[in-house]
């Protein structure tokens, strides 16, 4: 079962989270970052040409042998899948279109959903943005591990065994740990998932389908694109809850591993946070960073100091009003 962590509880604070007070310095320092609020244009089409990529594989991975079929699902159509999945992280800032135009986001959020497989659109909006404005709360951040998790897979093997069905905890957990009614456009999610997957069942094969969700499931576990899960907070320092990655990965996630630029500034696209940090690089440099999202995953299950306690904790004190 390999060594036991060292950590017997969450790291319990009593400090507000840092982005809000971060993001005040920075913008009465340098209050041109303002300008890099809004949308990327060309992100659309981005997103676009990847669902359009994973529709033209659906012909090729039909005829191929299931043991071929699963490897390129975990190289390929799982990559682009685990990026589309990102893309819908962008949209659920209102990243394509701008917050002016929420409805054509949410629309735009359906169609990057259709490779995945699962819908996940809307409701990863309704957690997420609760993530940024309570994160560390023990209950509406839905982005931290349970105690039944944490003593369950305390191990170097169990730690493993959790990595591998991080998309199981991801999916899972919000439901028990607070549960919300689901909306309207959720059903809508859902159906349009449904209709799409059904179709491509009776014309393709069910060969495909398994090919578009097995790649989605395993580049959210066992994947070097899934590092971001453990190194955007998972406390590698202590007293530091949100991490920033700087490696090559970035190129094909959103520039999901700028964390600590996301946090601080929701309202930029990923492809204007590099120039976040370069404006107010003397407030990121000193950070505690990581430049490798699989040596991110190894140290999680080797390193006895770090596993699923390793989070930054806050008692709840209800919703604002």
């Amino acid at each position: 079962m390999g060594q036991r962590v060292s950590r017997t509880d969450f790291e319990w604070v009593f400090t507000e989270e840092p982005h809000a007070s971060r993001r005040k310095l920075i913008l009465e320092k340098y209050p041109q970052i303002k300008n890099l609020f809004g949308y990327d244009p060309n992100f659309k089409w981005v997103v676009t040409g990847m669902v359009l990529v994973q529709f033209l594989s659906m012909f090729i991975v039909k005829d191929l042998s299931y043991p071929i079929l699963l490897l390129l699902a975990y190289c390929f159509g799982g990559i682009i899948n685990h990026s589309l999945m990102l893309a819908i992280h962008e949209i659920a800032h209102n990243l394509a279109f701008g917050h002016a135009r929420p409805m054509a986001n949410k629309m735009f959020g359906f169609f990057a959903n259709l490779p995945i497989g699962i819908p996940i659109s809307i409701s990863f909006k309704k957690y997420h943005l609760e993530h940024h404005r309570y994160q560390g709360d023990e209950k509406l951040d839905t982005d931290l591990p349970t105690l039944m998790e944490a003593k369950l897979f305390s191990t170097t093997f169990g730690k493993f065994c959790w990595v591998c069905l991080q998309p199981f905890f991801y999916s899972f957990r919000p439901l028990i740990t607070y549960p919300k009614v689901p909306t309207n456009l959720e059903y809508i999610n859902l159906v349009i998932q449904l209709i799409f997957d059904g179709i491509v069942w009776y014309y393709l094969g069910g060969k495909v389908l398994v090919y578009l969700i097995f790649g989605s499931v395993m580049a959210m576990g066992i994947h070097p694109v899934a590092g971001h899960f453990i190194s955007e907070h998972y406390m590698y320092k202590k007293g530091f809850e949100t991490y920033s990655y700087y490696g090559p990965l970035n190129f094909i996630t959103f520039n999901v591993g700028y964390h600590n630029e996301h946090h601080d500034f929701p309202a930029v696209p990923g492809s204007r946070l590099p120039e976040v940090k370069r404006i107010a690089s003397e407030f990121y440099d000193n950070l505690p960073h990581h430049d490798s999202w699989v040596s991110v995953l190894y140290d999680f299950v080797m390193d006895p100091e770090i596993g699923p306690y390793a989070r930054i904790k806050r008692k709840h004190r209800g919703l604002e009003s």
